[in-house]
Order: structure tokens, then sequence, then C-alpha cells
């Protein structure tokens, strides 16, 4: 075990550093970025409501004793639409460039009370017109996506399965040294509200451990599997060390994206739900058409992709 960490390591080390002479040899600059079912509209019990409104969402001052800090998470891609990504890489994927995201709030809007729980998300309030892109699972593994993040310098968050990714896990080292988000999605993906608050701590904590272990950077955020959770859900994923539960408000599926509410559009600070899926789940489409088709549907209601760690 020590040496497939060690492993990772170095392939995340040789990525940064890639990235870094990347740019040298191309002139550009990275923007460095500072650090919710079916919604927050699922309610303590987590049942996945569609056109459901999202619960208030907890934004008191203060931090959580002993959590992560985001000094220990990689620096963000580029905005989306910044010098970093050239007009050619976009052609190249079929698409036009994004506009740059805004400059990231000095306070973060969502944030953990001292002591308090653990707030429940599906949205990020903001006026400006910008959405969240959060990736499911792991179980596709194709490395044009990693190619096309790398080209695109478009934000991510991965909510990751350890079932799902340990028959690769090299496979999320450059993604991480590329500065995307990474977030628990547990150990093999139950459905938590089965489980007892010991049992749903061990798949909460346990993945929490095995990301730190393999990538370096333990989580800030924690999605359920299905959306579904209950207080002891909310409770452990506390004990865990998560500052939000993120949940979300549209989930893009092969070709469309599957809104909660009945207006079937995007607003501002909509968190967006993707999945690690391939042919066999997208009915012989790719991964890369996936998210170039997501990414469209994005564009087409004139919004711009976020970091979502730059608000939570």
């Amino acid at each position: 075990m020590v040496s497939i960490r060690h492993r990772v390591k170095k392939t995340i080390a040789l990525w940064a550093a890639l990235t870094a002479v990347t740019l040298l040899v191309t002139g550009c600059t990275a923007t460095a970025g500072a650090e919710a079912g079916a919604g927050a509209g699922a309610g303590a019990s987590g049942a996945a409501t569609p056109g459901s409104e999202a619960t208030t969402t907890p934004t008191a001052a203060g931090s959580t004793t002993g959590t992560p800090t985001d000094s220990a998470v990689p620096p963000a891609p580029g905005a989306p639409g910044s010098a970093v990504a050239s007009e050619a890489a976009y052609r190249k994927w079929g698409l036009k460039p994004f506009a740059p995201a805004p400059a990231p709030p000095a306070v973060k809007p969502v944030r953990r009370p001292s002591g308090g729980p653990v707030p429940v998300i599906s949205e990020i309030p903001t006026t400006e017109k910008i959405v969240f892109i959060t990736i499911d699972d792991g179980a596709e593994k194709d490395p044009a996506f990693v190619a096309m993040m790398a080209e695109l310098r478009i934000p991510v968050t991965m909510f990751l399965t350890d079932s799902a990714i340990r028959s690769d896990y090299g496979y999320f080292a450059p993604l991480v040294a590329q500065g995307h988000g990474l977030a628990n999605h547990t150990l093999t993906h139950p459905d938590l509200r089965t489980l007892s608050r010991t049992a749903q701590r061990e798949e909460i904590c346990g993945q929490r451990t095995r990301l730190e272990q393999r990538y370096g950077t333990a989580p800030r955020l924690f999605r359920p599997p299905y959306g579904n959770w209950n207080e002891d859900t909310r409770a452990a994923a506390g004990e865990c060390g998560a500052d939000a539960i993120v949940l979300w408000r549209e989930s893009m599926q092969i070709k469309n994206m599957q809104y909660q509410r009945g207006d079937r559009k995007l607003r501002p600070g909509d968190i967006i739900l993707a999945h690690f899926r391939g042919p066999a789940e997208l009915k012989g489409r790719t991964m890369t058409e996936m998210t170039a088709t997501m990414l469209r549907r994005i564009q087409e209601q004139g919004f711009t992709v976020a970091r979502l760690e730059d608000y939570v």
C-alpha cells in the first residue's frame, strides 16, 4: 500500500510539474482560486423531490475546529475562458470559450458555523450568472476526459466513491494535480438512510481517510449517494470533517439537463450533477461528448462555470 500511495503522489507531482512547464512555454498564467438527493429541497429525510425548493442554508460566521483548511487544496484551474484555455482548445472540443468567472467572494457565502450542524445545499446564494459542475462516482476512466479538462481548464468537483475508483486510483491523480476539487462520496455507495449512524460514519470517515492517503488532500465536501440522507448522515458527516453536504439542482443526462424546477432553467449558483460514465451508460456516447454537451447547455443560457470550493 505504501508503494502504491508513493506512485500516486509521484504522478500528482509529475502532472503538476508538466502543467507548470506548459504554462511557462505558452506564456499563460493560471488564475488561482480561494476556496446542496435531488437538492436541498430533499429536507432532513433526504428524499429526492424534483421541483422542490432549497431549505435555508446556515451561513453563520465561524469555522469548524479541525476542518482541513484551503491551504491543503491544490490551486484551482484557470478561470473558464481565460487566456490559459485558448480558443483553439475550445474549438477542438466543438465549443466556444466561456466568459471568465467572477472573482471569488472575500467571504464564502456558505460556511459551517463553529460547532453547528453541517449545511445542506443544492445551490450557492449568489446573483452572478455562474453554476458549479460536480461529477460523481468514478467508474468511467476515459483518458480523453483528463486531456479535455487540462485543455479547457473548466473547474469541476469530483465526488469519488472508493468502490468505483479502486481499480485505478492513478487515473484521478492528474485531475487532482490540475486543481479540480476532491470530495467524498462514501466507500461503497450505499443508501445511507438504511444504515445506523455508526455505519454511516464508517462509510464517510473511511472514504475521507482513503482519499487523503491516496491524493494528499482531505475532502471538505460530502455528497450522500442518491442524494439520500437523514440527521444521522448530517451528524456523521460533521464528525468526518465535512464543511457541507452538497446536493444538486440539475443533473446531466446523455444529451440534456434534467431540471428540478418547472421552468427548466438554470439559476445563479445552481449546482449541476454529472457522472463518470462511458458509452455503455451513455448509449454509445463518450464522457467527453457528454461533457461538451453539458457545457453547451450552460452557455446557451448565458452562464459560466465557477469553482465550488471558492464558495463553500
